[in-house]
């Protein structure tokens, strides 16, 4: 074998087959087969090429990961986050029958916000699947790169699957302290996109003057997305001071940031917007007295046009599709504007007497939107509470909420014992029916009195022989809210019910399982968070409903 034979020529060789297209004859020695030649032929030219080839240059060693003062996780803790990465590829229940076993998928969050609150590190070990699972899930981000810290950032840059956390969070980076102002330029200006979000939001939190004074330095030259994340920032802290800044991005060339503008202006309700939101608003919704003072109504005239000035204040011309224009811009109206202006304007009257009047032509709805809406943005608590009324009046009926989102947002500006009691008192007067909405904005673990309400009514519906599937939206939320302490308490109701007539067949079984899963769940919480803060773990012996 000479060796001289292209390697191109015994690549088609190979592709056709000896049979086909026979190798070279000086490839073939004497009394050897077609293919081994072939073969050795090919191996002859490997090695002769690979020993012809340069050594490749050393590429940059990456810097070393930065230091992460964290402590570390105690090794319980450890195993406990191993199991719940390797199982975040399961499939969550998703209604119907699903066993007695833990959801795990569905702990991760809760086990990351408390390792967070406990200032624990990452394992080293665990993040390349702690960033796999943020990858997956946008709900997880937050805590996972706060929990993954500087080296979790550090890593994600070598990996184009990781990308998402060079534009996320901080990860826990390191920054440099406000007072370092060299060392808090160079990032502002070289800093990852990451690190310069933390980096504004740790300046802000000490000093809001200086982080305003740093994004200034950039602010014409950053790309419209990136504007509008530090834009909102500023909802940190937010105060009148903010609002000169906030008036010149009124004029920025992008609408999502004029947009955000206008909406952290129309917050401050001693701004030069909220006044002009004011002043126009008040030309659109006045009080009637020709009925005399037993008979007051609200008397409304929308916007006949959308001008320049309105526009630039954040009023948005285009309605979506099914929508009038008027009411559109009605909306956007009233919803910018200081709640303040409605008890002098509508006859000295509290927020109470206010959502009670009657409104004529049909905007009610409208109206009381607007103001669901200007109660949210506005951190109005007592605004909020006459919107949404009585807890035990229907919500067909109620006095301004009328949809359950619109409750729920409403019931965010609320302080957290009364959120909670709020949505105790409607469940025990509707129901589970309408109030998985409301229970997502209540406070985790629930309070007694709102998990009580909600076993309640998972007991009855389960006695009344309800269809069972029709819950498991609630169960799974009790699994994740409910304080890992009523375990023992809901040890009865593991057990099969008799089924009454008319029951949907099956449902015993279904809720049986379903009280289980729920039990095992909690009693794993409680372990996970006795591992990860030294709190002491559900007792095993099962206690009577009233808790002796």
């Amino acid at each position: 074998m000479t060796g001289t034979t292209p390697w191109e020529d015994l690549v088609t060789s190979a592709l056709l087959g000896t049979d086909r297209r026979t190798p070279p004859a000086e490839v073939v020695a004497p009394g050897q087969d077609a293919p081994g030649a072939l073969l050795a032929a090919a191996a002859l030219h490997t090695l002769r090429r690979r020993a012809g080839l340069l050594p490749a240059r050393a590429g940059a060693r990456p810097e070393p990961a930065p230091h992460d003062d964290r402590r570390a996780l105690p090794e319980p803790a450890s195993r406990r986050l191993a199991q719940l990465l390797a199982d975040r590829s399961a499939p969550a229940g998703t209604g119907g029958r699903r066993g007695t076993t833990p959801d795990l998928t569905e702990l991760l969050p809760q086990w990351l916000a408390t390792a967070n609150d406990q200032g624990y590190r990452a394992p080293a070990a665990a993040l390349p699947a702690l960033l796999d699972a943020a990858r997956g899930r946008n709900d997880l981000r937050p805590h996972a790169l706060a929990f993954a810290g500087p080296r979790g950032l550090w890593l994600a840059r070598f990996n184009p699957d990781w990308k998402f956390a060079l534009r996320g969070a901080s990860g826990g980076a390191v920054l440099p302290g406000s007072q370092d102002t060299e060392a808090v330029r160079q990032l502002w200006e070289q800093g990852l996109f990451a690190e310069r979000v933390a980096l504004l939001a740790a300046v802000r939190a000490q000093d809001t003057n200086a982080a305003r004074a740093l994004l200034a330095t950039t602010w014409s030259t950053e790309r419209a997305e990136d504007r509008l994340m530090f834009l909102d920032s500023l909802r940190s802290g937010l105060s009148d001071r903010d609002e000169p800044f906030l008036e010149e991005a009124l004029s920025d060339r992008s609408r999502n940031v004029r947009a955000t503008a206008a909406e952290l202006l129309s917050a401050l309700p001693d701004s030069a917007l909220a006044a002009r939101m004011a002043a126009r608003a008040a030309t659109c919704v006045s009080l009637d007295r020709t009925g005399g003072p037993a008979d007051p109504t609200v008397i409304v005239e929308a916007p006949h046009e959308c001008d320049a000035d309105m526009q630039r204040d954040g009023v948005s011309p285009t309605p979506p599709s099914g929508r009038g224009e008027r009411s559109w811009w009605l909306g956007q109206l009233v919803e910018a504007t200081p709640l303040s202006l409605w008890p002098g304007r509508l006859g000295d009257r509290t927020p109470e007497e206010i959502v009670t009047l009657p409104v004529l032509d049909g905007w009610t709805d409208e109206l009381h939107a607007a103001w669901c809406r200007a109660a949210v943005r506005q951190r109005d608590a007592r605004w909020a509470r006459a919107l949404l009324g009585p807890p035990a009046a229907s919500p067909a009926i109620g006095p301004g909420a009328s949809s359950l989102a619109e409750r729920a947002k409403l019931l965010a500006t609320l302080p957290v014992t009364e959120r909670a009691s709020w949505v105790a008192e409607f469940i025990a007067a509707h129901g589970l029916s309408e109030a998985f909405q409301l229970l997502g904005v209540c406070a985790v673990p629930w309070s007694d009195p709102l998990g009580r309400a909600v076993v309640d009514a998972l007991d009855i519906a389960r006695d009344g022989g309800s269809y069972p599937w029709s819950f498991s939206g609630v169960m799974g939320l009790a699994e994740r809210c409910l304080n890992p302490a009523e375990a023992p308490r809901l040890e009865i109701l593991t057990a099969t019910p008799d089924e009454p007539e008319g029951a949907s067949p099956g449902a015993g079984g279904y809720w049986s399982e379903a009280f289980q899963r729920l039990v095992s769940t909690l009693r794993l919480r409680a372990a996970m968070m006795a591992e990860l803060t030294g709190g002491p773990e559900i007792p095993d012996r099962p206690l009577s409903p009233s808790g002796a």
